[in-house]
């Protein structure tokens, strides 16, 4: 019915669309950018889904103050900077930088970096004699709007329809630390020329982020700013509900997996599949709070398959649970069950060697009724704790 095809680099394969990026001095290393653009040559339609946090940053409120369905065809993203804890002044600063750019509709501005500063206008604006906004340079992009992240994130697809037509999706993310199974310390920008209807594009990025970025966590730490954009210019005129959806939930979860693996400092990528729980919201509970858990987290930088703390934290989550039913895997290894209670040498050492993996699952069977979820978390090293202890350094 359909065929989805990985292509090279990432945003620049969207037809219609442009980006790049230039260094302002927000960021001493010249060679990376930290203002960065993403332009399309036609209004498009943007659906978008925000931080959990109460204290949204300035840039998710300068966005809530468009009407419903509004559209736009410039985006400007900044590092260093998250504009958040601003008050009024932070909205109004948007409004100023964006007055300096000719040829926008409704611009929209999102940032990351230390909270509590305001942007330094004459720095940011300066962006607008430097940027080519002719340029499809999705590698610099990405690479601006890093933070604590070690490489860059971006992705493309091609869908090809049965019919002969076919349409683009790409994406450029950052995260790496502060991140929490609602959404996480994040911002991630999707492009397509799908010609896909503004409903399906709102209701399919609530359903991909909830497969995705809010599966995930590292610290779990909900940041100011957390973002993630899908804009739709439709120069394609080609579309699949179906195909979009794969397509749209394949992206988002790859660029998670990314996120996780490169955790500030983390060298584990771990699923942790809560089964056989009352009900869907137990499960995904349970789920939570093991992939969220220090004590976990830290037993997996050990390598120490300590089947205690994944029970212990289970049983702390609230969900209705019984160690007589309870059983927990690491892959096909049974680690714990009412009869297995004590680790023998011999599965000791076979789960020393599934810890030892890059990647893994931990699942835990409630054993109590008929629903599932799994949440991706990954382990807690010294690394993490150097790279927040020196965060404004």
């Amino acid at each position: 019915m359909y065929k989805i095809v990985e292509l090279e680099n990432g945003l620049e394969n969207v037809e219609g669309f442009y980006c790049g990026a230039t260094n302002v001095g927000m960021r001493p290393d010249k060679e990376q950018g930290d203002v960065a653009f993403i332009r399309s040559n036609v209004p498009c339609d943007i659906s978008a889904v925000f931080t959990s946090n109460t204290f949204q940053a300035a840039p998710i409120k300068h966005f809530q103050k468009y009407p419903k369905d509004f559209k736009t065809n410039f985006v400007l993203i900044n590092a260093k900077n998250a504009n958040a804890m601003t008050g009024e002044k932070g909205i109004e600063d948007i409004d100023f930088i964006m007055s300096k750019k000719q040829n926008v509709l409704n611009p929209v501005m999102s940032s990351t970096g230390v909270i509590g500063y305001r942007l330094p206008l004459e720095k940011v604006t300066s962006a607008f004699d430097t940027l080519d906004f002719q340029s499809k340079n999705s590698n610099d992009a990405a690479r601006a709007i890093m933070t604590t992240d070690s490489f860059k994130k971006e992705l493309a697809y091609r869908v090809e329809l049965d019919d002969g037509t076919s349409f683009n999706i790409a994406a450029i993310c950052k995260g790496a630390g502060m991140i929490n199974p609602a959404m996480a310390t994040m911002l991630c920008f999707i492009t397509t020329d799908a010609d896909i209807p503004k409903s399906d594009m709102d209701a399919l990025l609530l359903d991909s982020t909830e497969q995705s970025f809010n599966r995930i966590s590292v610290d779990g730490d909900t940041s100011t700013n957390d973002t993630v954009m899908l804009l739709a210019n439709k120069q394609s005129g080609a579309y699949n509900k179906e195909a979009f959806s794969e397509a749209l939930n394949k992206i988002m979860f790859e660029l998670a997996m990314m996120i996780l693996r490169d955790g500030e400092g983390a060298n584990k990528l771990v699923a942790f599949e809560v089964k056989g729980a009352k009900t869907l919201e137990e499960a995904q509970k349970a789920s939570m709070a093991l992939s969220n858990s220090l004590l976990v987290k830290t037993a997996l930088f050990g390598e120490d398959p300590n089947w205690g703390r994944i029970a212990s934290t289970i049983g702390a989550s609230g969900i209705i649970c019984d160690d007589e039913t309870l059983t927990i895997h690491y892959d096909d290894l049974l680690i714990y069950s009412s009869e297995f209670r004590e680790l023998d040498k011999a599965r000791e050492d076979q789960a020393y060697t599934i810890m030892k993996q890059d990647a893994f699952k931990v699942t835990c069977d409630i054993g109590l009724g008929d629903s599932s979820y799994t949440s991706y978390g990954c382990d807690l090293s010294y690394e993490y704790v150097k790279i927040n202890a020196e965060y404004r350094t």
